[in-house]
């Protein structure tokens, strides 16, 4: 693989971002979209897990969840978050960081309308990270949302998406004898963008 120069990147991180997801998804790698989350409670313990990006712009970087999650109470008590997206095929990774904050009750509404029927029905039916005796409790739920709701599924109010509002960037690429190429964007006192190559 070329090595990844200084002279390479946009001056805008944002920009450097959707040009890699995009090469990640021409070259075929099965769901870009996936980035681990991680988050750290008021207590100081961090957890991490899996989610998918559902949006990436100006405003910030998107997913969703349930509202009563063990990342979104995290999120409550400690609003701040890094995603890390992994595309392995490729040898990159992006690492995205900053404050995290719940959207608008009227754009998670969009974006639930536009889900799956299964997936809806599956909202009401899991109360995420809550303690349940079997998958059973999950099917019977999800029954009975279905004999509630029928097609036309709202989204329930415990539901919802997060952004995360990057103040720096990280993008990492595989060099051969771990002569990686690591280069950091910062946000400066004025609001632009500063780059910094980190040794690997």
């Amino acid at each position: 693989m070329t090595a990844l120069r200084r002279s390479d990147l946009d001056p805008d991180p944002l920009t450097q971002f959707h040009s890699w997801f995009a090469a990640a998804g021409t070259a075929g790698i099965a769901a870009p979209e996936a980035t681990m989350l991680a988050t750290a409670g008021d207590d100081g313990r961090p957890s991490a897990r899996m989610v998918l990006l559902r949006g990436a712009d100006a405003n910030g970087f998107v997913f969703f969840t349930g509202y009563g999650s063990r990342k979104a109470a995290e999120l409550d008590a400690n609003p701040q978050a890094a995603l890390l997206f992994h595309w392995q095929p490729q040898g990159r990774q992006v690492r995205v960081e900053g404050g995290a904050s719940r959207i608008d009750g009227g754009e998670s509404d969009a974006y639930f309308a536009s889900r799956p029927l299964e997936s809806r029905l599956g909202a009401w039916a899991s109360e995420q990270s809550a303690e349940i005796e079997g998958r059973s409790v999950l099917e019977s739920a999800v029954a009975q949302a279905r004999a509630r709701f029928g097609a036309d599924v709202p989204r329930p109010p415990r539901w919802g998406g997060y952004r995360v509002i990057p103040d720096a960037y990280e993008f990492w690429q595989h060099g051969e004898h771990r002569l990686h190429d690591r280069f950091r964007y910062t946000l400066d006192a004025s609001g632009r963008w500063t780059i910094a190559r980190l040794a690997p």
